[in-house]
């Protein structure tokens, strides 16, 4: 490749990245200027100023599933972010997940994918024994939809499930009711350990209106379960707060009981710090936009490991997956990594870049084990096309060597990590640790392109059977009418490749940039190498 051409891809993939942060600044904004004001009109803060107010200054936020829902609901609107945030923050020192609906978008009202978004954080602080804040502002279900959002192991139902074995494994949780809090929804705080509740949010299962046509009784809101109400005669509610700021700041007093805030505050002393042997935004002249441009993956991990401690495992075998050992900002770590390059080997001869081969699922297979037997976290960095197929690969075994690739990351036990920064298609996306085997955190690169294979394999696969079902009918189709068929095929499929649309579907927790990937990884790793729970049969905290 010319080095004109190179800089010209440099900044293409520049320009396609900014532009997704730009995307996400306007996904921050919720419901918009309107929705704001509404809320400070019923003396009620925005949720992004919330969480401001409840997080130590200067504290990092690792925000999980911000593109959920994307484009998902249009016949009802635009839905930012799922209309709730969740992400990990320091409270009072103390890491801790914050689940926090957003009123400025459908009232909180509660999506299929808003529902699959509050699992998957309340899985996170599970693994990662982090402390739970929820900030509740939700009319509860979208009712619309309530046959997707309501019965299912994955749905609304499974989220006071959580609460209850989370609370078991003695992980704290808190509840702030700063708005509403109606109908099943209710369960999520009492489930909790310690509940506040502001003046002029409700707490009930049903409304004055449902109560009425229910059971013909007329109550107002604030008698029927008002937060006075909950404080004096219910008892329900542990702290009655005067407006959001008085809630919040009860909020940090509560979490730095903790503990581990104590320890945090003693173990404020200088750390040593560590350097990349690259600096993270030369990536950006690595890789390109449409990921055909082969690298060495080695040259990728240069940007991201602590300078000088790049060990490689079995460095001349299985050479289109990169294994090592090394260190993340001190934190010692294995690393199982795509070779993009086309490498050759003496047994096979050339093998293509982004390909697994047996020899390489041996290999990474036996490196899983041995990061279990160490209890080292694994990072997956997926940049991969697949498996190699055809009739040499089958009889060496390829389907064996997958299988064993596949079996070691599905047992293992030591946290995971994996970062998509390419392509993520078919098996490979299984071997390399995708979402359904269980990886602690999964982020992608803004170029991440997930499918069961390529967009020009597939469409051509799908064109096909339509056209094929199309001659078999009554009227057979014309050229033009076929050729159309194929555009439309390979677009669609193009669009679902994109990762903004597997992001909206929380296949992966959050888009981050490239260069920003070491200070990612160094944030994630403190949360997954926190001690896990140790679950035992026990109820929990259970209002009385």
């Amino acid at each position: 490749m010319s080095r004109s051409s190179a800089s010209s891809g440099s900044e293409l993939l520049r320009a396609h990245c900014a532009a997704i942060a730009k995307e996400e600044a306007v996904l921050r904004e919720g419901g918009g200027k309107a929705g704001h004001e509404r809320q400070r009109k019923m003396n009620r803060l925005p949720v992004r100023e919330r969480l401001s107010r409840l997080l130590d200054k200067e504290s990092p936020f690792f925000e999980i599933g911000l593109w959920a829902a994307y484009k998902m609901y249009e016949q009802w609107g635009k839905i930012p972010a799922a209309g709730v945030v969740a992400g990990i923050g320091n409270v009072e020192g103390v890491p801790c997940m914050i689940i926090a609906n957003d009123a400025t978008v459908k009232a909180g009202a509660f999506f299929p994918q808003t529902t699959k978004k509050v699992i998957r954080a309340q899985r996170i602080a599970f693994e990662c024994s982090l402390p739970i804040i929820y900030l509740v502002d939700s009319a509860g279900v979208f009712l619309p939809m309530q046959d997707e959002i309501f019965p299912d192991e994955d749905d609304f139902g499974r989220i006071f499930r959580n609460n209850s074995v989370i609370s078991a494994a003695g992980i704290p949780q808190l509840a702030a009711i700063m708005g509403n809090c109606v109908a099943g929804g209710a369960y999520l705080p009492v489930l909790c350990d310690k509940i506040l509740m502001t003046k002029g949010s409700g707490l009930y299962l049903a409304g004055p209106s449902l109560v009425k046509a229910a059971i013909g009784q007329v109550v107002d809101a604030e008698e029927l379960g008002g937060a006075q109400m909950h404080a004096e005669i219910s008892g329900t509610v542990d702290f009655f707060e005067k407006d959001d700021s008085s809630c919040l700041k009860r909020l940090r007093s509560l979490v730095g009981l903790l503990p581990e805030a104590e320890e945090s505050k003693k173990s404020k002393t200088a750390k040593e710090t560590f350097k990349p042997a690259k600096a993270p935004d030369t990536v950006y002249d690595l890789i390109s936009f449409d990921g055909q441009r082969q690298y060495d993956t080695r040259d990728l991990l240069a940007t991201v490991v602590d300078e000088n401690s790049l060990d490689e495992y079995k460095a001349d075998y299985g050479k289109t997956i990169v294994t090592a050992y090394a260190r993340i900002n001190g934190r010692p770590v294995g690393v199982v990594a795509n070779q993009r390059l086309q490498v050759r080997t003496k047994k096979e001869g050339i093998q293509m870049g982004g390909v697994i081969y047996p020899d390489s699922a041996d290999k990474a297979a036996r490196f899983i084990m041995d990061c279990n037997q160490t209890s080292l976290p694994i990072i997956f960095f997926q940049d991969v096309t697949g498996f190699m197929v055809g009739r040499d690969a089958e009889q060496s075994g390829i389907i064996r060597s997958g299988a064993k690739l596949v079996n070691a990351v599905s047992n293992s036990v030591v946290p995971k990590i994996t970062v998509v920064v390419g392509g993520s298609f078919g098996a490979g996306n299984y071997a390399m640790c995708g979402k359904a085997y269980d990886p602690r955190f999964i982020v992608a690169w803004p170029t991440a392109r997930y499918a069961v294979m390529g967009a020009a394999q597939a469409s051509d696969t799908v064109f096909a059977i339509l056209a094929r079902a199309r001659e078999r009918g009554d009227k057979k189709a014309t050229h033009e009418e076929l050729e159309e068929l194929r555009i439309k095929v390979k677009q669609s499929y193009e669009e679902q490749t994109d990762i903004r649309y597997g992001a909206a579907r929380g296949w992966v927790d959050a888009i981050i940039q490239p260069h920003e990937t070491r200070d990612v990884l160094i944030r994630l790793l403190q949360y997954v190498t926190r001690p896990t729970p140790r679950a035992h049969f026990h109820t929990g905290v259970i209002q009385v």
